[in-house]
């Protein structure tokens, strides 16, 4: 049923979209967000809001059988009072068992000797008459807990009514019909999708809090060009001294900590600015302004290459230091190096490199100083920084590539645990992996997208 719920729900949203293209949707928590809009040129401008998988929130059905879980769970959270209740009374019972079978003693000795024991016997029979007195509420339960089983019955048949009906209601479907809707529409979603080109940031929101491991610096990825059934995580801990790197054959893996291999690389890394960009690690070299290609298929280097002019060893780093000199990120155009030199006065350097051979291909001079930015990361060709690794921290500048110009931004994010040393771009996943202070953590991007038009070409 659940399986169903996931078709229907893309449908509706699909058929809204289909019936109704000037209709505006405001976009909930955990839906991503495209755009709708006219630009000055008269160019389309299109939105497309899509639930993430198994989110069936706007689903009538599935808010029915959610209040159903809801209703069974207060039953079942009733019900173990309710045998709580019962034990406790069940030992008040023995308990009181044992006090009746003393006061037919104390009878027995009052009738035996009323002289010499009468004074004596009284005051015991009324002290446990007082032992008694709490029976009195818990017998007075009883016919509470009683009234409450009543109740758990009358509810089993409202919700045994409910059920009967929802599965009349789905059972009126030709699935065979319903099938063949779906496909079509995921068809013109794929060609809809096809059309997008690279966005613009407008939102972060998050984090998600994935695993909490490591010391307070390091590094967490996956693969951007990696297929959809290959979902490895990789994970390098630290940012000097160290060159172990570990591999989890899935989300799940690296938050249950099961390791699938480890890599021990020819030289330490420095910082926390690597990458994983098809198939391949890509990492500054300890102490040095030299960038390394390893590959995790054969576990050798395949090429290094000095980034000229690069400064190194916390000459220019980020705002928390760390050796974070040269940062290295992948986005929707490709691979690319973000640094500081002493010919653009320690401001920041955008260089596009060649995933093959690591040469510039081309450069581009900032006039951001790389000692003031907190992090930073390319989405489709432009670059964005965060002014501070610290609680409070924003993007607050931006670089696009495309046109060589700059803007001053206002885009704030939560700094969930104040110490963000690592923030790189996921264009697969649409997504930012931080390290925050010991936690690997995901933000989730707003980005705003034009619709290709024939008249663009």
């Amino acid at each position: 049923m659940q399986a169903l719920f996931r078709v229907l729900n893309p449908l509706l949203l699909l058929m809204l979209f289909g019936l109704y293209p000037s209709m505006t949707i405001g976009p909930k928590e955990g839906w991503q967000v495209y755009s709708s809009a006219q630009d000055a040129d008269g160019r389309c401008i299109c939105t497309v809001v899509a639930p993430e998988q198994n989110l069936c929130s706007r689903d009538a059905k599935s808010k029915q059988l959610r209040q159903l879980l809801e209703k069974v769970q207060n039953m079942s959270q009733s019900i173990e009072v309710l045998n709580l209740r019962t034990q406790r009374d069940f030992q008040y019972v023995m308990k009181m068992e044992n006090q009746m079978k003393g006061l037919r003693t104390k009878f027995r000795q009052i009738e035996d000797d009323r002289k010499t024991l009468m004074t004596r016997n009284f005051q015991e029979l009324k002290e446990k008459m007082d032992e008694l007195q709490p029976l009195i509420p818990v017998l007075e339960q009883y016919k509470t807990d009683a009234k409450l089983i009543s109740q758990f019955k009358e509810e089993i048949r409202n919700l045994s009514a409910v059920l009967t009906g929802i599965q009349e209601e789905i059972g009126a479907y030709d699935y065979d019909e319903l099938h063949q809707r779906v496909i079509s529409l995921e068809s013109r979603l794929r060609n809809c999708m096809s059309k997008l080109t690279c966005g613009k940031l407008m939102k972060i929101t998050g984090p998600v809090t994935i695993k909490t491991s490591g010391t307070r610096f390091g590094a967490w990825m996956t693969d951007p060009m990696a297929s959809q059934r290959n979902n490895r995580v990789w994970y390098m801990d630290s940012y000097t001294n160290n060159k172990i790197v570990r591999e989890y054959k899935s989300m799940a893996d690296f938050v249950s900590g099961v390791e699938s291999r480890t890599y021990n690389l020819p030289f330490k890394w420095a910082g926390t600015s690597h990458v994983v960009y098809n198939g391949s690690l890509y990492y500054n070299k300890y102490q040095s302004n030299i960038i390394v290609k390893y590959s995790f298929e054969t576990g050798r280097i395949l090429t290094q290459r000095a980034l000229e002019y690069a400064g190194f060893h916390n000459v220019y780093p980020y705002t928390w230091g760390g050796f974070s000199d040269i940062d290295l990120m992948a986005d929707e155009l490709g691979l690319w190096a973000v640094y500081a030199t002493n010919q653009n006065a320690g401001n920041i350097v955008i260089s596009q490199l060649d995933p093959q051979t690591l040469e510039v291909l081309k450069t581009w001079n900032t006039e951001y100083s790389k000692r003031n930015a907190g992090e930073s990361f390319m989405i489709c060709g432009t670059l964005y920084i965060t002014n501070s690794h610290l609680t409070g921290a924003k993007v607050y500048y931006s670089y696009n590539t495309k046109t060589s110009t700059y803007e001053y931004t206002d885009i704030p994010f939560h700094n969930q645990y104040f110490h963000i040393s690592m923030l790189d771009y996921n264009a697969r996943e649409r997504a930012l992996y931080a390290w925050n202070n010991g936690h690997q953590v995901l933000f989730n991007v707003t980005l705003f997208h034009i619709i290709k038009t024939e008249d663009d070409s």
